[in-house]
């Protein structure tokens, strides 16, 4: 009976032990084949492994992770469905016939370089300029590499399409053109709960972010949840200017609210419905989202604090500039990019920077980000200690002249720098007057505020004055670059934060430098990605701003232009990745080793490729031995 008994019990065990092999066989099958392209990937230590599940045949395909392929979990209908795997008619028919897709494409075979052609003249058919935004947004969702393509190569015409200053109406806009995710909404009803928010983001090699809180976007103000389209719009820049491959990239709104009534009146409004959420609630929510991140993406992950509003930009870099991997590009990416214009103005004026006065129209992160660099910079390269250096630099804010003791009030920590010993004084126009300044800088978006009559006096006691209109977008320019040029006899050295069109009078042809932040951050982020750089501090970006001035060449300056062509910017990306990277293995902040050799060419080989004329989707084929495929005897 014993015997007996044992038999049975071990039966019983066999037999659940059966059942639930089943199960598990059964359900990970359930999963494996109504899931999505899947790839299972190793996280640093102390992270969840992400794990990309395929989706049945008749919805739509699932992202696979980056850019790798699984070939057993993708399907040839993921060919057609995915952005990131979709090359259009480049299938050849080959490809077509073997992954079932024959007939569902025009027989015609078209190259890559034939279908950006077509893209651009469809492009080309819209003259509004959020309809041509609209086009690209579905180019990308439809066939990323191909919007890549188009981006890089196409820079000068695009970039205003994809980014300033259309990206400013689309963000107006966003309640009626948003489709489909582009990046993470993360509310403050979230809070206590960022990690699984963040989880749900499909990719796991994410090595940078940009976020938004939408408070202050461009010139346009508190725009909340619509701010979106700033992130994703500098991200596609990371790609498109600097070959950051886009599966590492992470947009990302931290909705809080907004302030805007009109915004929270609009019946398409895409955000939460209330005013804005602050005080310590809303720091604890920041805080939260950076553990979040970093728990997610490891301590190397770049975050980009992009368009919060001054009175919070300025204490978060502050506040976790040296605990994490990040930087405020409305700070030090304006800075490096407006110094850069400045250094390339000293050769054009044939002078040094301890030569000129700045004044600045605006005292905001913009403009104290660029005050301080230039007295860095005045520092490095001419050996003014610092504190002498700032007395060549003025502020202007919304209540004067900032002086010592002013009776208004209104100096912050960071304005207290630049407060001098003067007399109390409230408009532009007469500070120009009293001051004499040699350099010009507006970064407030208070459009037309340098007057004729101020471009004159600059031109009377300047034989070629610096007149730097930063503001975005285009309608917050503090002037035109023709207005510059016909009220300073065309003598003024100009830039812009937006795009002006060509002028001509005074007996040449002006072409305006367009002094966009694109210039620095992709390159930047990019040095730091690859170089494994965990804290970036300012002379980061001051490396950044010499390396971009160090390619304007005398032909630019020749003829008014105090940037490089922006049709040159990816090459520009990877010099400034270079010097920026140099620098960082010589001051021992670089952490990727061994360290390079040849930094160029260590960059260069973690760019991302847009082209797909020479890739195949068909797995790679190759012959065994012909002995070991020997049927057994």
């Amino acid at each position: 009976m014993m015997v007996t008994s044992n038999c049975r019990l071990y039966l019983t065990v066999v037999i659940v032990n059966i059942f639930c092999t089943t199960l598990t066989v059964l359900y990970v099958a359930e999963h494996v084949l109504h899931a999505g392209p899947s790839t299972a990937t190793c996280s640093p230590a102390g992270q969840d492994v992400a794990i990309k599940k395929r989706s049945p045949l008749t919805a739509p395909a699932a992202r696979p992770l980056g850019t790798d392929v699984v070939p057993s979990l993708v399907s040839g209908s993921d060919y057609l469905r995915d952005p990131k795997l979709f090359k259009g008619m480049a299938f050849s028919l080959e490809e077509r016939q073997t992954l079932g897709i024959h007939g569902l494409l025009p027989p015609r075979i078209k190259t890559l370089d034939e279908q950006a052609e077509n893209s651009l003249r469809n492009l080309r058919r819209f003259q509004d300029p959020l309809n041509q935004y609209m086009y690209m947004v579905d180019l990308l969702d439809r066939n990323e590499k191909l919007f890549y393509k188009l981006l890089s190569e196409n820079t000068m015409e695009l970039m205003p399409i994809v980014y300033t200053p259309t990206v400013g109406l689309a963000c107006q806009k966003f309640g009626l053109a948003f489709k489909r995710p582009q990046g993470l909404f993360i509310t403050i009803h979230d809070k206590g709960h960022v990690y699984e928010v963040i989880k749900n983001w499909p990719e796991s090699d994410v090595r940078a972010i940009v976020v938004t809180d939408g408070e202050r976007i461009l010139g346009l103000g508190d725009l909340g949840a619509q701010g979106m389209g700033i992130p994703v719009g500098k991200l596609a820049l990371y790609t498109a200017l600097a070959g950051i491959p886009p599966h590492q990239l992470l947009p990302i709104t931290l909705d809080v609210g907004t302030n805007r009534q009109e915004l929270l009146d609009d019946i398409d409004y895409i955000g939460v419905r209330h005013k804005r959420v602050t005080g310590e609630a809303y720091d604890e929510f920041i805080d939260e989202f950076m553990e979040a991140a970093v728990r997610r993406y490891g301590q190397n992950c770049l975050i980009q604090f992009e368009d919060f509003g001054n009175h919070n930009a300025f204490r978060f870099l502050e506040k976790y500039r040296n605990k994490y991997c990040t930087f405020n590009d409305d700070i030090q990416g304006t800075a490096s990019v407006a110094v850069a214009g400045v250094i390339a103005a000293l050769t054009a004026t044939n002078t040094k920077l301890k030569d000129h006065t700045f004044l600045f129209q605006g005292a905001g992160e913009a403009s104290i980000g660029i005050a301080n660099l230039i007295a860095m910079a005045m520092e490095k390269r001419e050996g003014i200690p610092y504190e002498e250096a700032l007395k060549h630099i003025w502020l202007k804010d919304s209540r004067g002249l900032i002086v010592k003791g002013r009776s208004s009030g209104g100096i912050s920590e960071h304005k207290a720098p630049f407060a001098h010993e003067h007399a109390e004084m409230k408009e532009l126009g007469d500070m120009v007057k009293e001051l004499k300044p040699t350099v010009l800088i507006g970064a407030a978006a208070v459009p037309r505020v340098f007057t004729p009559e101020i471009i004159r006096d600059m031109a009377t006691f300047n034989e070629k004055p610096v007149i730097f209109a930063l503001s975005n977008p285009t309608s917050q320019a503090e002037c035109t670059a023709e207005e510059a040029y016909v009220h300073s006899d065309g003598r003024a050295v100009f830039a812009s934060g937006s795009p002006f069109p060509t002028f001509t009078g005074y007996g040449k042809t002006y072409e305006p430098g367009q002094g966009n932040n694109a210039y620095i951050f992709p390159g930047a982020s990019l040095a730091v990605i690859a170089a494994g750089i965990h804290h970036i501090s300012d002379s980061v970006f001051l490396s950044a701003a010499e390396g971009l001035a160090d390619m304007v060449t005398e032909d630019d300056l020749a003829v008014g232009r105090l940037y490089p062509p922006l049709d040159n910017i990816r090459e520009i990306s990877v010099q400034i990745a270079k010097k920026v990277a140099e620098e960082a293995y010589q001051s021992g902040t670089a952490s990727t080793y061994p360290e390079p050799e040849d930094k160029e060419a260590f960059i260069r080989a973690t760019l991302y490729d847009y082209n797909y004329d020479k890739t195949s989707a068909l797995p790679t084929l190759y012959q065994w031995p012909e002995e070991v495929q020997k049927p057994f005897h």
